[in-house]
């Protein structure tokens, strides 16, 4: 690795001046105004289309989905990209069906609508799982595979690497909050978007010699046909991840419907917007860049089958693509890859502030958490701010210890994330569909739901450990689903 030229850390550093820069300034406070709770933790309800879809994208699109669905696209094909084409058409009926109910009922957390569906021993139980799945899984992984691109690109110390990135994205939202956050993710997609398809770009053209993109594309089909399939057979070396016809009308969707319909860090960005209208016009537009990410992120990864076929692990892909890069370009596209490892992970932390704090430090109080949007700060309010932003710090400093345990002996850390999340994304599926739409599921039906989708997916894995984890969900979400009884429902729906 050949690291940076003096022009790409300028390149850098200006970005790094700049976004911090904007997201104080696009988060500061009247003189006399101090935040409260809507003002911290769900921007002041105000966002507008254009900030969520694209904060809605740079809470998903990280190092993960980067460096790692990248290493997918290396090891197995262009088939990882059914997760951003699905993904789309999830992003569709979460807006029509989901975000309605959502907003009607002015919550500002998951947990939340379960108090006001259930009671009051399920939103604890989810809050903490939730906080130890954003924690040990999401944040810490983020964090990991964005260390590996900088160490790879840099030639920054890994360790290094892994405290300057934590330590920016919590410095980043730590005052401004959601609105820090969501405000300046509008320059971050862009900035994603711009650098993955340079990239991309160059990448074909480096395979086609200086014939250009088209030339690239048919000598890459040609040289690896096999990556371009969508739906892998059943001898397939992959076929564990994504086990054929069955991604398209099974688990695939049980993973979906959970990350973009009842994910914290996902759907805060629709709850803090301005109205309906504008929740559900951000929705579609981050569908429309949905369809982009398999071109700017999945596509290097195939590319790197052909430049640079004896990689040590899937995950180096994308690093090692960045080289093709001439100085200054490089430093672009870094900053690209940056961005969206500082945005996502920003998001993590903010959203893990927003469950600790509402969901458990106030509860435990007795805190009321709904401030009036505007309004000026009580010293609750104030005092519940400060403790998000400790919880936030807290957070951090936790993934910065256990990232390396955790992640430093995966090979394709996206598919880790994934199975690992499969062990409870059927029972919260089904918690939800059914708090939102059957009047008879109570409280005790979806404990039970819950503790069936974890129960059973361990059977699973011990007992037929070679069994797809994507077919899997689809069948823990069948008896997962049958733990509703008789329960009238307590909250509003719309007509």
């Amino acid at each position: 690795m050949t690291g940076l030229s003096q022009i790409d850390i300028i390149v850098i550093v200006l970005y790094a001046i700049g976004i911090f820069g904007l997201a104080q300034w696009v988060s500061r406070e009247k003189a006399g105004h101090a935040k409260n709770t809507s003002d911290y933790f769900l921007a002041s309800k105000s966002l507008p289309w254009w900030a969520i879809g694209a904060s809605l994208i740079a809470a998903n699109i990280s190092a993960e989905q980067i460096v790692g669905m990248s290493g997918s696209g290396y090891a197995l094909g262009l088939a990882i990209a059914s997760y951003e084409w699905m993904a789309a058409l999830t992003l569709l009926i979460v807006g029509k069906y989901f975000l309605p109910i959502f907003l009607k009922n002015h919550i500002y957390t998951m947990p939340q609508f379960l108090e006001q569906r259930y009671g009051k021993t399920l939103p604890v139980i989810m809050a903490v799982f939730w906080l130890a799945l954003y924690v040990f899984v999401n944040l810490t992984s983020i964090i990991w595979l964005g260390s590996i691109a900088v160490n790879k690109v840099a030639g920054v110390d890994q360790n290094v690497a892994l405290v300057v990135l934590g330590a920016f994205a919590l410095l980043y939202q730590l005052y401004g909050g959601l609105k820090a956050v969501a405000l300046t993710d509008i320059v971050q997609v862009t900035l994603l978007v711009m650098g993955g398809l340079i990239i991309s770009y160059l990448t074909l053209n480096e395979i086609s010699g200086g014939q250009g993109v088209l030339a690239g594309f048919s000598i890459l089909t040609e040289r690896v046909p096999g990556h371009f399939d969508m739906i892998l057979e059943p001898d397939h070396p992959f076929f564990k991840d994504l086990p054929g016809i069955a991604v398209l009308v099974g688990g695939m969707w049980i993973a979906n419907l959970s990350y973009w319909g009842f994910n914290q860090y996902i759907i805060q960005r629709a709850l803090a917007a301005k109205d309906l209208g504008e929740a559900q016009k951000g929705v579609i537009f981050a569908a429309f860049l949905k369809l982009l990410m398999p071109v700017i992120i999945v596509l290097p990864g195939i590319a790197a089958v052909v430049l640079a076929p004896d990689l040590a692990k899937p995950d180096e892909a994308y690093p090692m693509m960045m080289q093709l890069l001439p100085p200054g370009l490089l430093g672009l596209v870094f900053a690209a890859l940056i961005a969206a490892i500082i945005a996502s992970t920003a998001s993590k932390i903010n959203s893990i502030a927003t469950i600790f704090t509402l969901d458990l430090y106030a509860k435990a109080r007795g805190i009321s958490t709904h401030a009036e949007d505007g309004a000026g700060a009580t010293d609750q309010e104030k005092h519940l701010v400060l403790v998000g932003r400790l919880a936030a710090a807290f957070a951090v400093v936790v993934a910065l210890l256990t990232a390396r345990p955790l992640l430093g002996n995966s090979d394709q850390a996206f598919q880790f994330i994934q199975e690992f999340s499969g062990f409870f994304t059927p029972g919260i599926t089904v918690i939800f569909l059914l708090g939102l739409f059957w009047k008879r599921a109570n409280e005790a039906g979806a404990i039970a739901a819950a503790l069936a989708s974890v129960l059973l997916s361990y059977a699973f894995k011990i007992g037929m450990p070679d069994f797809p984890f994507m077919n899997r969900m689809g069948l823990v979400r069948r008896p997962s689903a049958t733990t509703g009884v008789p329960h009238r429902s307590r909250i509003s729906r719309p007509r």
